[in-house]
This record gives structure tokens, C-alpha cells and sequence, in this order.
């Protein structure tokens, strides 16, 4: 059976003749409508969520910005070294001192090291789900949904859970309408995108059984060639054209010309909506003008344009791919975007990902740690400066970490998969500092207190957001379930 698209704005056509049922809309409208997700669960969850109360006031955090770096950094390299362990799991690199007490960091995050006193890292994420699928569970707090996929069939589906930025787009919809700026934004690419010309659509990115209104907005850069890899190498100016994908106006086609159209469009809704009483149309207007309002809305644009940007804080960040969208990033969530994914994604046949099974060392050294340590340290530092670190949560994690023993499928120079601990860092929205959350064994194999679950992750990042993680939320079969699965908030991250 051919699985539902996903991500994609359906196109309505209306054909034959219409029979209008009761309420103004043909049979025909309600069912493409319906089908194309339009209406289904919308409506009615927004109005169980309010009723329920999963919006509460006074939140921590404005905005979230959620690093993503996909394919499994290992703990024994960045954020959990364990030097007095076996030669055989100590890896290739030393520990350094970080401004935090006690924290053991690689040499090769020394900016990260200096300035550990504005992140707090979590030791003891886990999980079983020991595969790449598990971008599912960490994107969204909810293991894959039980069915026959296996860890080959990563492509996103229809009724995969939403992420947790498709929860707060759609729980924005509370909010008065009008904006122009998305509320969750996905960049440089959708995950898998930039994989072998785009041949994954990974899971976990999307809205899931939301309905598709719900999906990111993502830009597009594409890579140079097959083993190419933009995440650490310096990008010209022509490569980084950050663009929402139909979000640009056609040749020809100018603001005053679409000024018109818009124009157009709403007399003309207007009048169909006093001829028809048509009412469960009405999502489907809203979307399509909140659309308009993104092709011409200059707030939008200017985000997307980071040559409005000192040159020397471009360099800090770094010319590379990660560095610039982070940069991209900063900026969507200063023009109001709530949820802000940046991926540092892994480019089929491209050397140096984070799924290090083989030249770890090489990789690590010369490649992924110099470019995490510049970049993120850099947007901890300007998020800062302009004072809006204290209102956003920066959240850097990966879907699982490596494992203990250095060597790997032949090769001993790398580390397998591992998602029965892991790190991952959080610094804003009043997280406390230099705070080292819970302890590992001497390995770094597994959590000696304080587990971390995924969906406590979740759970934590909703309740920053002033959301109630236990709050319901009505599934596609018209049950509520709560946001995330049985998660807990870390309150230890704000001692």
C-alpha cells in the first residue's frame, strides 16, 4: 500500500457536480478537505486543549531552539569523558577543565569548557531504542508507534506522533491570529533531505496524525556533490540562500501585485462565506491566508537574510553550514518563531558524520568537535549579548551516544550505537549554569542515578514553554492522550 504523503500541501481541486450537504459544503469539499488534513483532528483538539488547559501563563522560556545533531555523538568524546577507565573505552582524547566543578570535557571543546558556567548537561539520558528510528522518541518524547517497522523503514508516516514543535504550532493556534512568522521552523533542511538527493524523509520531524497544517517550515541548501559535506566545511554566499520553500514570490509577481490578489481573495471569500454559511471551510481559509501573509511578511524575510550580519560575527559562528543556520536560527526566534530546529545532519557517502562506526578520530578531531564547540558557543554567547538567552531554551542533543568499548564492526577506530546513556546540553530560560545532572558509571555505559527518560526531555521543554506536559490532546481517533508519555520535568536543571 502507498504510504500517505507527508509534508507536502495538498492541492484541491474541486470536480463534478456539487452536492451540498446541510451545513453549505459540497460531500466532494468535505471529503478532499478532510483528507487532506485540513480539518480532521484541528477544531476539536484546539478545543480540548483549551478546555484541559495545556497553556499555562508565566512560562520560562518564549521560544525554544533544539539542536539536533543526528546520528549519535558519543559521551566519552564531549560531555562524560571517563579518564580512569579502561584504555580500551577511554577513547583518543583527553579531559580538560571547564569552568563547572567536576565536569570532565574533551580538549576539543575548549570554548565549550570556558564557558560551561551558562549550560547545564544532563549525563543521563537512556532510552532502548538503539537504532537512528530513534529520532523518533527524541524529537517527539514517544517511542515509534508499534508496527512492523524495523530500523531500515526510517521514513516518516502518517500516523507517526507529532513532533514536539508540531505540538506547539498547533497549540499556538490559541493565540491571536495574524502573525506572519511560523511558529516552528526546521533548518538548513528537513532531516534526511540533504541524504543521497533527499531519498529519506526521516521520522520524528513531523506532525504525525495532527494533520500536515502542523509541519515545520523548512528552508533548502543543498550540497555540492555526493560525498560533499557543507555541516563543517565554509559555504560560499550563493550556497547559503536561506528560502521557505513556496514561501517566494514568482517572477514578475510583486508585493503590490500580491497585495492585490490578497485583496481579491478576501472579497471573494467574504461573499462565498455569506452565500454558503460554509463554516468547516474555515480552517482551510485561515491556512491559506496565513500563507499569504508569509510570502509577503518582511519580518520573515529578514530573518532569512544573515548578510545583515557583521561579517566578524559570521566568522565566530562559522562559515559552515551548522554555523550559519544556527545564525538563521537566532534570528527566526528574535522575529517570533516558538520552536526552532536546526539539524547537523548526515550526508550519505560523505565522510566525518556523527555515526561514527569507523575513523572516529579523525573525524572528531579535525571536523565535528571544532565545529560544535565554535558554533554553539558562539550562539550562547550572542543570545547573551542581545539578552534573549534568558527567554529561549537551547536544547543541543543527539538521538542516542556510542558505545563504551572503542571499536566497532571491524574497524577500531570507531564506536557502535548506544542509547542507554547519553549527554545532552541545556542552557537558558532559567536553567541553572554549571549544573551536572545527573552520574554515569565508570564506563559511561549507564546511569547510576537520576535517569533521564526522553520523554522527561519533552516533558521539561513543554513545561518551559509554559505548557502542561500532562495536559490531553485528542489522537486521531478521537481519544485524548496527554503530550507526552509519562514524562516528568527535570526540576534539578534549576537548582
Amino acid at each position: 500500500m502507498r504510504r500517505p504523503s507527508v509534508g507536502r500541501l495538498t492541492m484541491l481541486q474541486i470536480l463534478g457536480r456539487p452536492q451540498r450537504l446541510c451545513n453549505g459544503i459540497s460531500r466532494r469539499q468535505m471529503l478532499q478537505v478532510g483528507g487532506a488534513g485540513l480539518l480532521g483532528v484541528g477544531a476539536t483538539s484546539v478545543a480540548a486543549a483549551e478546555i484541559a488547559g495545556a497553556v499555562r501563563s508565566a512560562p520560562r522560556a518564549k521560544s525554544v531552539m533544539f539542536l539536533y545533531l543526528f546520528g549519535g555523538p558519543s559521551q566519552l568524546e564531549t560531555f562524560d569523558m571517563k579518564p580512569d577507565a579502561p584504555s580500551t573505552v577511554q577513547g583518543p582524547f583527553s579531559a580538560i577543565a571547564a569552568r563547572t566543578p567536576g565536569m570532565r570535557i574533551c580538549e576539543h571543546l575548549p570554548r565549550l569548557a570556558a564557558c560551561s558556567d551558562r549550560y547545564a548537561v544532563i549525563r543521563t539520558l537512556n532510552h532502548t531504542q538503539n537504532d537512528h528510528n530513534a529520532a523518533h522518541i527524541i524529537q517527539t518524547g514517544w517511542p515509534m508507534p508499534p508496527a512492523e517497522r524495523g530500523p531500515a523503514n526510517v521514513n516518516a508516516a502518517a500516523n507517526d506522533w507529532p513532533s514536539m514543535g508540531s505540538v506547539v504550532s498547533y497549540l499556538d493556534r490559541r493565540r491571536a491570529s495574524g502573525s506572519t512568522v511560523p511558529s516552528y521552523i526546521y533548518l538548513p533542511n528537513r532531516h534526511g533531505e540533504i541524504q543521497l538527493g533527499g531519498r529519506y524523509n526521516r521520522l520524528g520531524q513531523y506532525a504525525g496524525w495532527l494533520g500536515p497544517e502542523y509541519n515545520a517550515l523548512a528552508t533548502r541548501i543543498r550540497k555540492r556533490a555526493h560525498l560533499d559535506n557543507p555541516y563543517f566545511r565554509d559555504c560560499t554566499e550563493k550556497e547559503l540562500q536561506f528560502q521557505f520553500r513556496g514561501l517566494s514570490l514568482s517572477d514578475g509577481v510583486t508585493l503590490d501585485r500580491l497585495d492585490r490578489r490578497r485583496s481579491l481573495l478576501e472579497q471573494f471569500e467574504d461573499q462565498q462565506r455569506n452565500l454558503d454559511g460554509a463554516s468547516g471551510t474555515a480552517s482551510y481559509g485561515r491556512h491559506r491566508r496565513s500563507a499569504l501573509g508569509m510570502v509577503s511578511s518582511e519580518k520573515l524575510r529578514e530573518a532569512l537574510e544573515i548578510r545583515r550580519e557583521p561579517a566578524a560575527l559570521r566568522d565566530r559562528y562559522g562559515r559552515h553550514l551548522f554555523g550559519q543556520s544556527l545564525m538563521v536560527g537566532r534570528r527566526m526566534v528574535e522575529a517570533g518563531s516558538r520552536f526552532v530546529t536546526v539539524v547537523w545532519d548526515m550526508p550519505d557517502g560523505a565522510p566525518s558524520g556523527w555515526d561514527s562506526h569507523e575513523g572516529m578520530t579523525v573525524s572528531l578531531r579535525d571536523h565535528l568537535l571544532p565545529g560544535l564547540d565554535q558554533s554553539v558557543s558562539a550562539l550562547l554567547e550572542d543570545m547573551h549579548d542581545r539578552g534573549i538567552l534568558d527567554e529561549t531554551l537551547v536544547v543541543c542533543v543527539g538521538e542516542m551516544g556510542r558505545t563504551p568499548k572503542f571499536e566497532n564492526r571491524g574497524s577500531a577506530d570507531g564506536r557502535d550505537h548506544w542509547g542507554y546513556c547519553f549527554p545532552a546540553l541545556l542552557a537558558g530560560a532559567g536553567v541553572t549554569g554549571g549544573v551536572l545532572y545527573g552520574q554515569s558509571d565508570r564506563i559511561a555505559g549507564h546511569p547510576l542515578d537520576h535517569p533521564v527518560s526522553p520523554a522527561d526531555l519533552s516533558a521539561t521543554i513543554f513545561d518551559s514553554l509554559g505548557i502542561d506536559p500532562h495536559a490531553t490532546i485528542q489522537d486521531k481517533e478521537g481519544r485524548p492522550v496527554p503530550l507526552v508519555d509519562r514524562g516528568q520535568v527535570v526540576r534539578g536543571l534549576y537548582a
